[in-house]
């Protein structure tokens, strides 16, 4: 049985087949025109989107931009890079040393094809630099205005008038014991931020913490239907344990000690809405809620 020669001689590189230079000449100027065509695109993206945007301008603008690129490092790698073939000497299993080697000089002739065309290097980095820097309009601007004091405050008002969904006052009478209905101001009937939970927990006036003396006439205490832990709406009241629920992530809280939580995610209790009635038994806010409702914010005092 023959046994293989491992120490045969390193068969000759064979000869890489080169572009014409006139071919040569002609995919330079085909990649550079393909990195012009996606720079000029992408200007033109900007501006299309910065004067409002059409989708079908905007698609084909974004086609041209990416395929420009695509195109350009497609020719260039498949065209001005060296291609070989190489041939490798066969080595044993262990080689480490030598495959690095061949990595190290596969990576020396690309960067030497690279280097022998800068400008068309230039032109593939001004590209690609420039179509990202643009894609950060869409971003920046899809935050969306500055919310400013939107954040911390409500359409409650001192006075404001207390009614329910349909827009109808709300009275002293209009709940019985263990009663709860969705209230709003009544400058805000069904806003998402104003939207303020009623429940009547007795007869007498109820005060649920120091301080909050006259919030409660006749049992009717009023707390945010904006759960503090994600935003749901705090719908649910259990009148035997006399709890609000989320119904998202099943915190609760605790109405007769202002809306405190006693179990989940809530990190906060449920601001409340300081009410009374007036002369003829209609039902106001003595002014808006003393903190900002919600989830948690960044800049949350």
């Amino acid at each position: 049985m023959s046994k293989v020669d491992n120490e045969s001689p390193t068969p000759p590189e064979v000869a890489n087949s080169q572009v014409p230079e006139r071919s040569t000449r002609s995919i330079e100027i085909l990649v550079a025109v393909c990195f012009v065509i996606s720079v000029l695109a992408t200007v033109g993206l900007a501006v299309t989107y910065w004067l409002g945007g059409q989708p079908q301008v905007e698609g084909g603008l974004l086609f041209a931009t990416l395929g420009g690129i695509g195109v350009g490092m497609v020719a260039w790698g498949k065209y001005l890079v060296p291609q070989g073939p190489y041939v490798q000497e066969r080595d044993t299993i262990k080689s480490e040393i030598l495959e690095r080697q061949a990595l190290l000089e596969s990576l020396d002739r690309g960067s030497k094809a690279v280097g022998r065309r800068p400008f068309l290097g230039k032109l593939m980095g001004a590209s690609i630099a420039l179509f990202g820097l643009i894609n950060l309009f869409p971003f920046l601007r899809s935050l969306g205005p500055v919310p400013k004091k939107a954040l911390t405050t409500t359409p409650w008002r001192k006075g404001s008038a207390v009614v329910g969904p349909d827009g109808k006052q709300v009275t002293s009478s209009t709940l019985e014991v263990g009663g709860v209905m969705t209230v709003f101001p009544s400058n805000d009937v069904g806003g998402a931020i104003s939207q303020t939970v009623l429940i009547r927990v007795g007869t007498a006036n109820w005060t649920t913490r120091p301080g909050r003396e006259t919030w409660g006439p006749l049992g009717y205490l009023a707390f945010s239907k904006v759960c503090t832990h994600a935003g749901c709406p705090v719908g649910l009241y259990e009148e035997l344990t006399q709890q609000l629920l989320c119904p998202c992530h099943q915190s609760l809280f605790d109405v007769l000690t202002g809306a405190t939580p006693v179990f989940g995610p809530a990190p906060r209790p449920l601001p409340q809405l300081p009410i009374y009635f007036d002369s003829n038994g209609n039902m106001h806010a003595q002014a808006g809620y003393d903190q900002p409702v919600g989830p948690g914010y960044w800049e949350r005092p």
